[in-house]
C-alpha cells in the first residue's frame, strides 16, 4: 500500500500510542465498572455483560449510559479517567523519534476527553507533536465508529479523507474510516480486514515508508 499522498495523520489515543499490556485500559476498565457500581447502583455481577453490550452497541460505554440512562459526561468522565497513569506510562525516546521524523500533520482522534489525551502524551513525552486534540465533546453528540464523528472530526481540521491515515487498535473505527476513503493501519492485537497491521505504534515509520 502507498502511503505518500498522505497529508494527516490521525492517531487513535488509549491502546494505540502505548503497549496495550501495560495496563493503562486495565484501570480505566476497573473505574467504569465501579462507576456503574457506585454511582449508578448496578449490582456487580451484571456490570460486566451490561458494559460490553453498551460498548458493542453504541460505540462507548459512556454513549450508551447516556442514551439510556441519562447519565452526565463530565462525572462519568472525571471518574473513569481519575487513574495513576504515571505508574504505566512513562517518556518513550523512540516514540519521539518516530514521530519527530514524520512530516505530515499530526492529530489525536479519540473517544476520551482532551484532560485525559493531554496526560497521556505528558507522561509519553510527545504533547508537542501534535497539532490539535479531537476529543469526544469535540465530535458530540456522536462518537466512533459513527460516521458523523469522522465527519466532524474531519470539518475541524479540514482536510479530504483521501489524504488521511487512521492508526487505531478497534475494527469498528478502522472499517467506518475506510468507508470514508481513508487509509487505515490497525495496531495491537486486533486484526482488521483491509488495513496493514502493526504489533506496536514503533513500528509505523516502516509502513509510511513502505
Amino acid at each position: 500500500m502507498n502511503f505518500h499522498h498522505i497529508r494527516c495523520l490521525l492517531f487513535d489515543l488509549d491502546d494505540t500510542l502505548y503497549s496495550q499490556n501495560c495496563g493503562a485500559w486495565d484501570m480505566i476498565r476497573k473505574r467504569i465498572n465501579s462507576f456503574m457500581i457506585e454511582e449508578l447502583k448496578f449490582r456487580p455481577e451484571i456490570v460486566p455483560t451490561l458494559r460490553h453490550r453498551l460498548w458493542t452497541q453504541y460505540g462507548t460505554t459512556l454513549r450508551g449510559l447516556q442514551t439510556e440512562y441519562t447519565v452526565d459526561m463530565d462525572t462519568f468522565l472525571d471518574y473513569v479517567h481519575d487513574i495513576p497513569l504515571e505508574e504505566v506510562l512513562q517518556h518513550n525516546p523512540t516514540l519521539v523519534d518516530l514521530l519527530q521524523n514524520l512530516p505530515q500533520r499530526k492529530v489525536i482522534f479519540t473517544n476520551a476527553n482532551a484532560d485525559h489525551a493531554n496526560r497521556v502524551l505528558d507522561l509519553l513525552g510527545i504533547n508537542q507533536f501534535f497539532e490539535d486534540i479531537i476529543d469526544i465533546y469535540a465530535i458530540s453528540p456522536h462518537c466512533k465508529p459513527e460516521i458523523e464523528a469522522f465527519e466532524k472530526m474531519l470539518s475541524l481540521i479540514d482536510e479530504d479523507p483521501i489524504n488521511c491515515l487512521l492508526i487505531d487498535d478497534s475494527p469498528g473505527n478502522l472499517t467506518a474510516a475506510s468507508s470514508l476513503g481513508m487509509a487505515t493501519v490497525s495496531v495491537g492485537n486486533r486484526r482488521h480486514d483491509g488495513s496493514l497491521h502493526i504489533e506496536s505504534i514503533l513500528q509505523l515509520d516502516t509502513v509510511l515508508k513502505g
